[in-house]
């Protein structure tokens, strides 16, 4: 008996906004059944519905010790079961549309992931239970945004880990291609609610991406480009509710010189010391749970962000910080700015157009950083918006 021709894989992650309710969970339904009959195999990745993981650690803050970090591992217990939801009220869309279904949990799709809990990351995918299903005639409907430690222990991926569950995937089952579905229709020059003359980016390659994805983009997150770079995966950012633009991630592109984008990230400390000594620093920010992005150190001190959006209780995290870092300062409420694209670093012209845009709106930025693909000021969370907006009109208006 000779073996059925294999289809083209490919796979397809909605967020939270694509499966808010029941009515966008049969649209989706229908892109996805749609997919399966122009001859594809389908798998397909979705978040939770709407801002259900946000309820879900407000609830467990409510009963959680005042002032105390929420257990990360309780927490990670908690929040997975938004996209259990999800992904079982769209595998029976699905199959109400005559296409049969099954939906896994990251686990049960062979997701396995460090120890961390809350910000895990994929270490290895064995997608055996994903392929056996494909070849049966399935679309396989995946929980995103979680997996299964070594310890066996039930882990999440921070912010947007669907996106990494969906790159992670499309790697390991070899697709054609990694669709991307959210409420916007690819990627922009900057956050169009915030920038009303954002341009659409039709194409850009891995590179910029991530460097967008560190300085604080949302469209895709940053382990996910991290993964799709490293693998050479092709990724499709669309809408779910246009079928207009779109924006196509490939593995390398035509380098154009200049800037691309602005993006910004918000929640984050500033944290600087005066030693020549990075060591106390790095193991207060161990012992609270907390990561560090653009450390400097120098012989007369050094500074480090510490982001907080994967933090269940961000106070709290603070406090401990601080407690654990008497000789340090740690500045809160600021956020970040950065300007991408190529050959940044080329002339101090572009550094001083950066300042530049940063006064006319009379924003001093309490740090500077910058690199060949990026330049990033550390500014006041309330002037995150005027300094996004000046730093384009400044560079791509």
């Amino acid at each position: 008996m000779s073996k059925p021709e294999q289809k083209p894989i490919i796979v397809q992650k909605y967020g939270g906004s694509s499966v808010a309710d029941v009515e966008k969970i049969g649209r989706v339904a229908d892109r996805v059944v749609e997919a399966k009959r122009q001859g594809y195999d389908v798998v397909v990745v979705v978040s939770a519905m709407g801002k259900t993981t946000d309820s879900l650690i407000r609830l467990a803050n409510d009963v959680a010790a005042p002032g105390v970090d929420v257990p990360r591992r309780e927490l990670d217990m908690l929040v997975s079961t938004g996209e259990r939801v999800s992904m079982s009220l769209l595998s029976i869309a699905i199959q109400a549309r005559g296409e049969p279904a099954i939906s896994f949990t990251g686990s049960q799709s062979g997701i396995l992931t460090n120890d961390r809990h809350f910000d895990a990351r994929i270490i290895e995918v064995r997608p055996h239970r994903i392929e056996d299903e494909l070849h049966r005639g399935s679309v396989v409907i995946i929980a995103g945004y979680q997996g299964m430690s070594y310890k066996r222990e039930i882990t999440t991926l921070g912010r947007g880990g669907s996106d990494t569950t969906a790159v992670a995937l499309a790697a390991a089952l070899q697709a054609e291609r990694c669709e991307i579905y959210s409420d916007v229709d690819g990627v922009y020059s900057a956050d169009p609610r915030v920038v009303s003359d954002a341009r659409h980016l039709p194409e850009l390659d891995h590179a910029m991406l991530q460097e967008m994805a560190e300085g604080g983009a949302k469209v895709i997150c940053a382990q996910a480009v991290e993964w799709a770079r490293k693998r050479g995966i092709t990724i499709h950012a669309r809408s779910t509710f246009d079928r207009g633009r779109e924006t196509v991630i490939l593995p390398a592109g035509q380098a154009k010189p200049g800037a691309r984008a602005v993006c910004a990230e918000q929640k984050l400390l500033f944290v600087s010391w005066t030693t020549a000594d990075a060591g106390p620093t790095l193991a207060g920010l161990r012992e609270t749970n907390l990561t560090f992005k653009d450390l400097a150190q120098g012989p007369r001190g050094g500074s480090a962000l510490v982001p907080l959006l994967n933090v269940p209780t961000p106070e709290a995290a603070t406090r401990a910080l601080a407690g654990r870092l008497p000789e340090a300062t740690v500045i809160e409420n600021v956020g970040s700015v950065s300007v991408v694209g190529d050959g940044l670093a080329d002339s101090a012209a572009h550094l001083e157009r950066f300042l530049g845009a940063l006064s006319t709106v009379d924003i001093k930025p309490v740090s500077l950083a910058g690199g060949p693909l990026r330049l990033t000021a550390v500014v006041r969370a309330d002037d995150v918006a005027n300094a996004q907006r000046a730093v384009h009109a400044a560079f791509l208006g």
